[in-house]
């Protein structure tokens, strides 16, 4: 299920950042400089769960307690 919501969150951030793009082109500032931000913390917490601890997991692979 973590697999899932991580990938959802990575095709969600690059769309963002498409939609960021055509906004741009656009003429709109405010709305696509938002829409990369939010793509970016997205990208960030993918990174963040996907990253090995110190014993080899990862916070998406670690069994709840």
């Amino acid at each position: 299920m973590t697999d899932a919501a991580l990938s959802l969150a990575m095709l969600t951030a690059f769309a963002l950042l498409a939609g960021a793009v055509f906004l741009w082109r656009r003429g709109e500032r405010q709305r696509p400089a938002l829409m990369a931000i939010l793509a970016a913390v997205m990208i960030t917490n993918v990174v963040i769960w996907s990253l090995p601890t110190r014993d080899g997991q990862t916070l998406a692979t670690t069994p709840n307690p």
